[in-house]
């Protein structure tokens, strides 16, 4: 049997927009409200180069990357055509306007994936937690 862990109410997330859902292990989960009221839940990363998908516009059934527009489905964390990818999709439901999140996949689902790197970190050349040596710009 499922358990469900209570995250909000549906009104605590805006219409068209998310909440950010953090966990202990892993990256948050993104949490989404359509125009119809409907609860879908993501991984908070585009599968192409990591874009925070709370911060993406949401429209029908879908969130557009907010990073390089990629369209993204809210159902099922597919990429649209003709990207390709795919984001881990997290069970929800929403009984008497609390939304839930099921509990095993919350602690277990996607923990193994890593947070993009962005900033001046970036430019060394890590890639999770090893560190690739980059040529410095020649100088003349």
């Amino acid at each position: 049997m499922t358990e469900w862990k209570t995250i909000c109410r549906v009104e605590d997330i805006p219409v068209l927009g998310s909440r950010r859902v953090s966990r202990p292990q892993g990256m948050d989960v993104a949490v989404f409200r359509n125009s119809e009221d409907k609860v879908f839940a993501l991984l908070d990363r585009c599968p192409h180069k990591g874009g925070p998908l709370s911060q993406g516009i949401v429209f029908g059934t879908s969130v557009a990357c907010p990073l390089h527009n990629w369209k993204i489905g809210l159902c099922d964390g597919q990429a649209s055509a003709p990207d390709e990818g795919c984001t881990p999709q997290f069970a929800c439901k929403v009984d008497a306007g609390e939304v839930f999140l099921d509990a095993a996949e919350l602690a277990t689902l996607a923990i193994d994936l890593l947070a993009p790197r962005a900033g001046p970190g970036a430019s060394t050349g890590a890639v999770g937690d090893q560190a690739v040596a980059v040529q410095a710009p020649h100088s003349d």
